[in-house]
């Protein structure tokens, strides 16, 4: 059995806040502006690594409404192999940047930053696409 290599398991959470949605500016590699989100714990479920994990890096409370869709591509994150679980959910607070995010700022569709971590910017691509159509990304293979 410890001859088992499994990816990592991540959540990502898509933040619905003051008429957009938020994004953190990266303290660590790989820099650049991405969703708030990180590592599930052992013992810990998705849901409640969703909500640490957004008051850890935004200071907002969250009310997760619904799991958007699981990414899982191998090069999805540079440093290695993770899947991550995507939320949608509401913020609540005052709005700041903490634990290994430099800034937390919000966006629109309209004013997406240049630089964005991860496969974050497909990400937002497939949430602004299913506030607009309701259809949920596509499964890739």
């Amino acid at each position: 059995m410890a001859d088992i290599k499994t990816p990592l398991l991540t959540i990502d959470i898509i933040i619905r806040y003051k008429g957009g949605i938020v994004l953190i500016e990266r303290k660590n590699y790989p820099h650049g502006w991405a969703l708030p989100g990180g590592f599930v714990d052992i013992g810990e479920s998705l849901e409640e690594a969703a909500v640490r994990e957004a008051k850890e890096e935004t200071s907002l409370d969250v009310v997760l409404l619904e799991q958007f869709y699981a990414y899982s591509k191998p090069d999805r994150d540079p440093r290695f192999h993770t899947v991550s679980v995507v939320f949608i959910g509401d913020g609540e607070g005052d709005l700041r940047g903490r634990d290994d995010a430099r800034k937390a700022h919000v966006f629109t569709e309209d004013n997406l930053p240049e630089q964005i971590a991860f496969d974050h910017r497909t990400i937002l691509y497939d949430y602004f696409l299913y506030t607009k159509t309701g259809k949920r990304p596509k499964i890739k293979g």
